[in-house]
């Protein structure tokens, strides 16, 4: 049976793309956010993962204001990267998984989530930029890909509660699922950022790491976090950090850390990465 190994979480800042693809990493200023993954890459390579469930958000490339899913999974059998306004970044075509994609809609959606399935889409930094923090610029990508988007672009996005409950009929869905298959599940997004307004450039270092220490145990405090304390300490984009918490979920109810990363700055907001393994079995129901 397939089974869920470690979670992993992310920021996806569009500049790292660029730094890796223009081979800037080594560069003063790009070094040390590239260094915190430098542990993940080598772990990678002995995880050697089957399949990843990557939760990210669209940034209106695959969606725009005329449809706003919730929560989207990508059911095709490949991903191509997205146009963002200066050409697709030059990485491999992600592969999906189109059996187990269909396998957790269908769990899902029987478990009352109202999934939208998406058979077509563009995959923009928000899903590329993680893949390259964690295995860098190969000619394939080493694993298949799981696309699940989440609305926390427009109002109203979903509560962290809803996310963690959707994390975990994601393991559900996973734990009844026929093939034997090494699975991860990621949450990317945050940390604290605002790209706007009179507070454009905040970042909470504090805050931040407060929220990393509450992925780590059995707590599950960080589920019932309200969206105004988001906005208040983390900025208006800090809301990704839900998308984390679907990743949480999906770990059951005990969690370790095995690498935790923060570094500021980076373009105009903080690293924030930390690999997580559960630490009990998560069962079949």
């Amino acid at each position: 049976m397939a089974r869920i190994t470690a979670g992993i979480a992310s920021s996806h800042i569009p500049a790292l793309g660029v730094a890796s693809d223009l081979d800037r990493t080594a560069e003063p200023y790009w070094a040390p956010a590239f260094a915190g993954y430098d542990w993940t890459k080598a772990w990678q390579a002995e995880q050697k993962p089957d399949v990843v469930i990557l939760v990210y958000n669209d940034h209106a490339s695959a969606f725009d204001m005329k449809v706003i899913p919730t929560f989207a999974i990508g059911c095709a059998e490949s991903f191509e990267p997205a146009d963002e306004g200066w050409g697709p970044r030059p990485v491999p075509v992600v592969t999906g998984h189109p059996d187990l994609a269909w396998h957790i809609a269908q769990s899902c959606i029987l478990d009352e989530f109202d999934m939208t399935i998406i058979n077509e889409m563009t995959v923009d930094h928000g899903l590329t930029v993680p893949l390259s923090m964690m295995f860098g610029k190969p000619d394939a990508w080493p694993c298949r890909v799981i696309p699940i988007a989440v609305n926390v672009v427009t109002y109203p996005p979903p509560t962290g509660n809803r996310c963690w409950a959707l994390g975990e009929a994601i393991a559900k869905a996973v734990a009844s699922f026929g093939e034997d298959l090494n699975v991860q599940v990621w949450g990317t997004g945050g940390m604290s950022h605002q790209l706007q307004g009179p507070r454009a450039g905040l970042i909470n270092r504090e805050w931040d790491n407060l929220f990393l220490d509450r992925l780590v145990g059995d707590t599950d405090e960080l589920r019932h976090m309200p969206h105004i304390d988001y906005l208040r300490e983390a900025g208006s984009e800090g809301i990704e950090l839900v998308m984390w918490l679907i990743m949480r979920g999906a770990l059951g109810r005990r969690t370790r850390a095995l690498h935790r990363h923060y570094h500021v700055p980076a373009s105009n907001t903080a690293v924030g990465h930390i690999v997580l393994q559960p630490e009990q079995e998560i069962p079949c129901v």
